[in-house]
C-alpha cells in the first residue's frame, strides 16, 4: 500500500463522497447489534457488536470507530481513556472494517 493511500476508505479520510462515512459504519454496527443476522457467514460480528453495545453503550463504540477508521489508531489503543477492554477494541475494529467494506461495495 502506498503511504498516501488511506488505510480505511471512509469519507472523512478520503474526501470521496462515494465512500461510507463513519456515521454510516456506526449506524450499521448499531443496526446489526440490535438485529443480528442468524443465517449469515459473518453473523459472529453481529453477535460480538450486540454484546459490546449492551455492555458499554454506543457512545464508546462510536469513539473507537472514529479513532480506528479516521485517526488510524490501532484497535487496542483506540480504547485508551474509555471504559473498554483492549480486546473489545480489537473486536470493534475488526467488525468495523468488515462492515465498512460491505458498505463501500454495496
Amino acid at each position: 500500500m502506498h503511504y498516501a493511500e488511506p488505510l480505511y476508505n471512509v469519507r472523512e479520510r478520503t474526501g470521496n463522497p462515494d465512500h461510507a462515512s463513519v456515521d454510516d459504519v456506526v449506524n450499521l454496527v448499531v443496526e446489526r447489534a440490535q438485529n443480528p443476522r442468524d443465517d449469515h457467514e459473518d453473523a459472529h460480528f453481529d453477535t460480538a457488536m450486540a454484546t459490546i453495545t449492551d455492555i458499554y453503550g454506543t457512545d464508546p463504540v462510536r469513539t473507537v470507530l472514529h479513532r480506528v477508521l479516521v485517526n488510524n489508531e490501532p484497535f487496542r489503543t483506540a480504547t485508551n481513556d474509555l471504559e473498554l477492554r483492549n480486546v473489545d477494541g480489537v473486536r470493534i475494529g475488526t467488525a468495523a472494517s468488515w462492515f465498512l467494506d460491505e458498505l463501500n461495495d454495496g
